[in-house]
């Protein structure tokens, strides 16, 4: 063993085999060392191991010759043990090496792909930490706010009527937006955690647009904002119509209309014939109205009093196949390009100080609005310019929910 690995390197440099040839009686006749070898003759036809000096190794064979049952003398052969272990040690010194290579590699590829299969966890990590923190945020200043007026209105002994009345009107404001938030969190926690049972069903979208447009009509006739709905011409429907207080001629069919001194009664373009089966999808009603009311509400909600609110229907193609595109315009105060980038994020709103009625949403609205469109396999788009409006354009499939 302390042959085989040990370094002679006496013996690397002499790598051949020597001849030794002996007489009969054991004498050395001849011999291919440079140097007599000290080593006495043994006949040993299997092999051995023999030590020359402190640091060579011999592997020797000797064998005796013979003819006709008369030794004629013995031959010896050696080589260096060292030459001749040389391949093992070669082999297994590469072995080393490449095991250590080979779990250098894994090790660092299973870093690697440790790295790549958690990161899309680290993502997720932090934005439900974002999540959290900014929920936690919008919620706490509602409650703050409420805590506040309510500890006011309890202090005072003998209170006044009529600041107690605004302090009342602070709390049911406040009350109503905290509920919308609450409601709005919910439904995106269920909507990504697949608890929101889907129910597909035939949707005509003049329809459902009628009875969003219905809802928003208090609010837009308090500022003056002209709701004005807009079919394409291969529609039984009429092509254009108004549905407001601001918006009044020929042929538009308007709440606030008079004619011959006598009101019309509130009715819609949409209304004016049934709805179109270019307009009808497959999709879930409860969501979809959901989705509607977002925009229209934000339309509303960022337009000047006096401004317009225009809805269009027409039908499309998405990815080759029939759809529905519905256009939400309004003539607000519209977002630069670095809102604009950041219009779907969740709590992201424009400056709050750009509002002309002083009301903040809850910053889900077109958050919410992408999921129900992402969810009926459709197409949002958001285009905007500083001060001259909005326009957000949904393309839904006609068999967004279908198989």
């Amino acid at each position: 063993v302390e042959a085989s690995f040990r370094d002679n390197a006496r013996a690397v440099e002499d790598d051949h085999i020597d001849l030794e040839w002996f007489g009969p009686g054991g004498q050395l006749l001849w011999s291919t060392f440079s140097d007599v070898n000290p080593v006495p003759l043994h006949v040993n036809p299997a092999g051995e191991t023999v030590r020359v000096g402190e640091e060579t190794f011999f592997r020797q064979i000797t064998e005796r010759v013979q003819a006709n049952g008369q030794v004629l003398g013995y031959l010896r052969v050696s080589h260096p043990w060292f030459e001749v272990t040389k391949p093992s040690r070669r082999l297994i010194v590469d072995l080393a090496l490449g095991t250590s290579l080979m779990v250098g590699a894994v090790a660092a590829i299973g870093w690697l792909l440790s790295g790549i299969a958690m990161a899309p966890v680290r993502d997720s990590y932090q934005q439900l930490k974002q999540f959290t923190a900014d929920a936690s945020h919008e919620l706490r200043n509602p409650i703050a706010v409420i805590q506040t007026n309510a500890q006011v209105a309890l202090s005072d002994p003998h209170p006044d009527v009529d600041i107690q009345q605004k302090q009342f009107q602070v709390i049911e404001r406040l009350t109503r937006r905290l509920g919308r938030l609450v409601d709005d969190l919910l439904f995106l926690a269920r909507q990504e955690s697949g608890l929101i049972a889907l129910t597909p069903a035939s949707v005509s979208l003049e329809g459902l647009l009628e009875d969003v447009l219905e809802e928003q009509q208090v609010m837009a006739d308090e500022r003056r904002i002209a709701l004005r709905v807009e079919v394409a011409e291969d529609s039984a429907a009429p092509s254009s119509g108004d549905k407001g207080s601001g918006d009044k001629g020929s042929g538009d069919k308007s709440s606030g209309d008079k004619r011959h001194g006598k009101q019309r009664p509130r009715q819609s373009a949409l209304l004016a014939a049934p709805p179109t089966a270019s307009s009808t999808i497959l999709g879930d009603p409860s969501q979809l109205t959901r989705l509607f009311t977002n925009l229209i509400s934000n339309a509303v909600q960022y337009t000047p009093d006096g401004g317009l609110v225009t809805v269009q229907v027409k039908p499309t193609k998405h990815q080759g196949q029939p759809a529905v595109q519905v256009t939400v315009q309004d003539t607000g105060i519209g977002m630069d390009s670095e809102a604009l980038a950041h219009a779907f994020d969740r709590f992201f709103r424009a400056d709050p100080s750009r509002l002309r009625n002083g009301e903040q949403g809850t910053g889900l609205g077109l958050a919410i609005a992408k999921v129900i469109v992402d969810t009926h396999r459709g197409h949002i788009h958001l285009d905007s310019q500083l001060h001259q409006g909005t326009t957000v354009t949904v393309v839904l499939p006609q068999r967004g929910l279908g198989g």
